[in-house]
């Protein structure tokens, strides 16, 4: 029998519902049998993400897998997956709901505006309830999550990139499963999404949002789980141009880059190698590529000054 939730009567908040995963290795084969390849640590937090069930804050460099991450519990648990894109200037607005104006306003032109009932149409008394019902309701991803009745994960993606005020938002509706719409009331999850917020720390979140969330650091790869990555994740490949891919990104990373190669780009890199009918590469073979692995030109030009001294 599943153990329930702890803690969920005592706050006040909606059921979360059968835990999702029996064990941490569990967790970890899980994900490994979808392609995403977690150490313990990160198998032991999405774990208690599931049996706690609190929200998740995943931190690291960008491309080190953190969307992936929700993206894979997503479809290991047969959930769907709504997903925040965070940015700039998101607003209450983008994040929640707001109203289709548009609609309303032809909604308004349809009917005719009388102080009192009249056969010839509808008072405004009448047509504001109306105009201020569901049908007129845009959900956003927020609100989308908390209403929803089949199993969710939601990703709140690059949540370092709002401003405070969204991210006290993010806060109240994440500590309470609830939003209060003026018009239409208070509408509570009706079971508990599994939530991953991800940062790429372009600034410092508040304690109060790090305090409701467990914490997850995601870093680049040692050396094993990199290659055993870029084995899984690009057919064709060899084991030696495999071992030769993670060793070469692991010593570039070592060197004062502008952006350090990510997983992601490192993935690309091995797909290109394939494309190219290479079983294996050199320091030499490496620098015709790098284009591919690095984005800025100082960066390629320091790692090919690297790759050929270390090929001399």
């Amino acid at each position: 029998m599943s153990a329930p939730v702890p803690g969920n009567d005592v706050l006040g908040l909606p059921d979360a519902g059968p835990p999702r995963f029996d064990s941490v290795p569990g967790v970890r084969q899980g994900l490994a049998s979808i392609g995403y390849l977690a150490d313990e640590g990160i198998a032991g937090v999405v774990y208690l993400a599931d049996r706690l069930a609190k929200p998740v804050l995943v931190e690291g460099p960008a491309g080190t897998g953190k969307t992936q991450l929700a993206k894979s519990v997503a479809e290991l648990t047969g959930s769907r997956l709504i997903r925040l894109q965070c940015y700039e200037g998101l607003d209450e607005s983008k994040a929640l709901y707001e109203w289709n104006y548009r609609k309303q306003l032809l909604r308004i032109q349809a009917g005719q505006v009388s102080g009192e009932a009249t056969p010839a149409g509808p008072t405004w008394k009448e047509l504001e309830e109306d105009i201020f019902s569901e049908d007129f309701l845009l959900t956003r991803p927020l609100l989308e999550a908390i209403r929803a009745d089949e199993p969710v994960v939601l990703l709140v993606d690059e949540v370092d990139r709002v401003e405070l005020e969204t991210e006290a938002l993010l806060l109240e509706v994440l500590s309470e499963y609830q939003v209060s719409i003026p018009e239409l009331g208070t509408v509570r999850a009706r079971r508990l999404p599994m939530v991953f917020l991800t940062s790429n720390n372009t600034r410092e979140l508040s304690e109060a949002l790090k305090r409701r969330c467990l914490y997850l650091h995601i870093d680049y790869p040692e050396l094993d789980r990199e290659r055993e990555i870029v084995r899984t994740r690009v057919p064709g490949i060899t084991e030696e141009l495999a071992d030769q891919v993670a060793r070469i990104v692991r010593s570039l990373r070592t060197l004062e880059l502008r952006k350090a190669p990510s997983v992601s780009e490192t993935l690309d890199w091995a797909r290109t190698l394939v494309v190219l009918g290479l079983e294996s590469i050199d320091a030499a073979g490496a620098r015709d590529t790098l284009h591919i692995l690095l984005k800025y030109q100082s960066d390629i030009e320091r790692a090919a000054k690297e790759l050929l001294s270390a090929d001399g």
